[in-house]
This record gives structure tokens, sequence and C-alpha cells, in this order.
């Protein structure tokens, strides 16, 4: 989605954004106007330097954007607003919206990520989003050792009107997926929605267990899964840029939500793994609820960290 783009039933997402986002140390928004008050010098950059590490912007992305402030700010303009077009211009080629083609049916989605992120949440937004754009869905419980995790499913199906498959705990996820998968076919469902359990980027044999689902959702369509959605928490930092790095390079991620952006979320991590993947962001989260969840929009999102210029 360009950054001057933003559906209306998002757009009151990013106002709730700016007041949660970034509420503990490295409030940018509060720090800013004061760190430019004055003149651009080496104490100035130094400075920046350390609310930008703070706030987990992370070392290489930091880097960029120091030098960019030191070219740009030392020939008048200003710091602030430097560095909010710097970090659009990072992020609005990868806020790029995730779309149902027409064409064969079921679009098929696998989410991915490690415990706790928020996966099976996600899920259920996703399919309440595509609900509400006219489409059906069929939503796989792969997570299979977790119970609660088919019963919040159960729930969110309900409130999507989606159609959720699951078998017994412990069952075998693939075995789930392949289930779903059979039943959008017999429906002429448009999304197949996978849920699949958290597991560590470290866990051969559960990144295994996800190499199996792929070749299972392969089999069924060749073109599938049309996206790995890698679900990431931003309250974890830099180790969610490790997850990152690790899932991509396992599975080969299309797409990226980033969810908890909320309390004590430092929201520079979505720079961080901007500047070192250059994978889309399709969904950013700032809660539990339906209405906290909605398309990445870089503009909007670079005026929540760091303020909108409103005095």
């Amino acid at each position: 989605m360009a950054s001057g783009s933003i559906s209306p039933d998002d757009s009151g997402f990013f106002g709730r954004l700016k007041s949660r986002l970034n509420r503990g140390k490295a409030w940018l928004s509060g720090d800013l106007p004061t760190l430019f008050a004055g003149a651009i010098d080496d104490e100035t950059l130094e400075a920046l330097e350390t609310e930008l590490l703070l706030a987990d912007v992370g070392v290489e992305a930091t880097r960029s954007l120091i030098d960019a402030v030191d070219r740009s700010a030392r020939n008048g303009k200003d710091g602030v607003e430097v560095l909010r077009t710097t970090i659009v211009e990072l992020l609005d080629p990868l806020a790029l919206p995730l779309t149902v083609p027409n064409g064969a049916k079921p679009f098929v989605i696998l989410t991915v990520g490690v415990n706790g992120t928020g996966k099976t949440t996600t899920v259920g937004k996703l399919a309440h989003r595509f609900a509400a754009e006219g489409r059906s869905v069929v939503i796989a419980a792969a997570d299979t050792f977790r119970a609660a995790a088919v019963e919040q499913l159960d729930e969110w199906g309900l409130r999507a009107g989606a159609t959720v498959v699951s078998q017994a705990d412990r069952a075998d996820p693939a075995a789930v997926v392949h289930d779903a998968l059979s039943a959008a076919r017999a429906r002429g469902a448009d999304v197949v929605i996978a849920d699949t359990a958290g597991r560590l980027h470290t866990d051969a044999g559960l990144m295994d267990q996800l190499a199996k689902i792929r070749r299972v959702v392969a089999r069924f369509d060749p073109d599938a899964p049309h996206e790995t959605l890698l679900v990431l928490d931003a309250s974890q930092g830099q180790n969610a840029l490790v997850q990152a790095e690790r899932f991509n390079a396992a599975l080969g991620v299309t797409g990226i939500a980033i969810t908890k952006l909320d309390g004590t979320a430092k929201g520079g991590i979505v720079i961080a793994i901007a500047r070192k993947l250059g994978l889309p962001i399709r969904f950013v989260g700032i809660g539990e609820a339906i209405e906290d969840f909605a398309a990445f929009n870089a503009r909007e999102f670079a005026d929540a960290l760091i303020g909108d210029g409103a005095a």
C-alpha cells in the first residue's frame, strides 16, 4: 500500500498507534524536537544514534539514518523532517498489501512464527478481514499441540463466518492442512489460512515439520502456498530480526505481520527488519481487538514513530 493510500477501515488505527507506540524510554516523538532544537553537530548526531538504537532501529539502519541526517540537515534542512522522509523512503516500497487475486481458488496463506507472537489471533483477524471483503474463508487449525488454539479459531470462525477445519490433539499438522485444502476446494472457498504451531527458529525438527506442510500444500497446488506470512512480536526487539532472518532462510517468507506495537514495544524494529531483509510488510497490530489490526502504511507509521510535525 502506498504511503498516501489508506483504507477507511484503517484510518483510525494509526491515531491509536501513535498514542501507544514507544511509550518506554525510547519515545522518539517526544525526544526529537528537543534534540534538533539547535545546530546539527557531532554531539547531536551521537545523541540521535543513541535514541535510534534504544528504539530498536538496529545498527545498520541507524547508521543509514544518521548518514542521511548528517548530509541533509547540515545543509539547513530540518532534522526531524529529514529523518521522517528517509524512514518513509525505506519503508514505502515494502508497504505492500496482501491481495487475493481473481482466478484459481483457493488462495493459500501459511502463517508461521515463534511461540507467543500472536499467530492465532492474526489468523482470526485475517479471516475477519477477508470475510468483510466478501470472500469465503477456510481456516486450518494446524497448531495441534495447543488445545486453546483450536478454541480460539472456533471463536474467530464464528465471528468471521469462516469454516474451521481441525483434528484431535497431537494430530499431524500436515494432515489438517490437507483436509482444509480439500474442504476449501469442494466448497469453492476463496482463501485458506493455515495456523501453525509456534516454534523456535532453532528447532530443526519443528522447522522440518513446516517444510512437510509446505510439501503437502504444493502437491495440492504447485503454486501454493501463495503467501508465507511470518508473524513477529515487536516487543522482542532485535530477537525479532533474528527470527525473520532464520524463517526467511528456511521457508522463503513472502510477507510479515508485526504485532504488539503497543505498550513497551519499540517500533524501530520495523525499520531494522526492512533495512536488513527488504520483505513486504503486510500488517501491523497494536492489540487484541479486530480494529487493532491494519494494513501497513509507511507514512502513517513514520508519523507515529517520530511525530507528525505538529507543534
